[in-house]
């Protein structure tokens, strides 16, 4: 399928953007079991769009309309807290180029917690804050607070611990072996779990092997380098 990266960049934008515009409206009922399950799907589709964003980084949205993937990778940057789209490139290609050294951006040698934290100041600024501010306070003006922090703050904050937690703390802690050039490790073959982790970037090593790859390419990349261990 020659635009199957634009039509699951669309779906996913699509399906984000209809959910929220119904939670937005959705009576909270905190004994409702189905709030926590929209919550948790809002989290998943923000973890989409920023997925998305990353696959725009490494042009392979739209593969053969550059001004079409770099216009998609700005929305959906923009989309996920008005993160600098410019930015997230120059430094996610610097996490590929220098892998688990100093010159990461997105490595640091220490615990979780502060991991994470040096992990968020390495992305947020001032202008994204400001931006987010004002856009809660206008949506204040048209949605209640309660909605707006339960299906659009809390999800947003809770995938980037997604992200984090699948896509980089888990790959790139610890020790890695000496002729593993990419310093990244894939979790255990299983495409489900795998896909509602983190859109398969638990097979980070196939990742960083093959960084031209779109996510959802990831479990087939993950299946060939299975088969190749069980060869050798």
């Amino acid at each position: 399928m020659k635009y199957k990266g634009l039509f699951f960049a669309i779906s996913i934008i699509s399906l984000w953007g209809i959910s929220l515009a119904y939670l937005l409206n959705y009576p909270i009922d905190f004994y409702n079991p189905l709030v926590y399950v929209f919550v948790l799907l809002q989290m998943q589709l923000y973890t989409g769009v920023f997925i998305t964003a990353h696959d725009a980084i490494h042009g392979v949205v739209a593969p053969n309309n550059k001004k079409l993937n770099y216009a998609i990778g700005f929305l959906c940057a923009t989309l996920f807290a008005f993160n600098n789209y410019a930015k997230l490139s120059k430094k996610h290609h610097l996490h590929h180029k220098n892998v688990v050294t100093d010159e990461d951006p997105d490595y640091y040698h220490g615990n979780f917690f502060r991991w994470y934290l040096k992990f968020a100041l390495e992305y947020v600024t001032f202008w994204q804050i400001l931006l987010m501010a004002i856009t809660y306070n206008l949506l204040k003006l048209v949605f209640p607070m309660e909605n707006l922090i339960v299906f659009w703050e809390v999800p947003a904050i809770l995938s980037t611990l997604q992200l984090f937690y699948f896509g980089t703390y888990l790959p790139h802690r610890g020790e890695h072996e000496e002729n593993d050039i990419y310093k990244s490790r894939s979790q255990k073959l299983n495409h489900f779990i795998a896909f509602i982790s983190c859109y398969f970037f638990g097979y980070h090593h196939e990742h960083h092997a093959y960084p031209y790859l779109p996510w959802w390419k990831l479990a087939e990349a993950k299946e060939r380098e299975e088969l190749k261990s069980l060869q050798n």
